[in-house]
């Protein structure tokens, strides 16, 4: 199972946990399953086309999964999904 670190705003859906591990060959898959475990959470982070949502951060180790495959990036056992909310407002 790969680690998924979970934001602040959405760890109410994981009952306050900052990480949580979650099976999927893919970043879709993955989602797919967190919301099994984690009811509401997967409308948080894809639109509703099933698409990560643009303000939404996906990160798989260190690259951002749009610079891979999208939600089809492959994950394994042994990575780590950071998922991050994008940054807004200031002057």
């Amino acid at each position: 199972m790969a680690t998924v670190r979970i934001p602040s705003p959405l760890r109410r859906y994981t009952n306050g946990q900052s990480k949580v591990q979650a099976q999927g060959g893919t970043i879709n898959e993955l989602i797919q399953n967190l919301e099994a475990q984690y009811p509401g959470i997967q409308s948080k982070l894809l639109d509703e086309n099933g698409n990560i949502k643009r303000y939404v951060n996906v990160f798989l180790n260190d690259e951002e999964i749009r610079t891979l495959q999208g939600g089809d990036t492959p994950v394994s056992d042994r990575d780590e999904v950071s998922i991050i909310p994008a940054m807004a407002g200031g002057r």
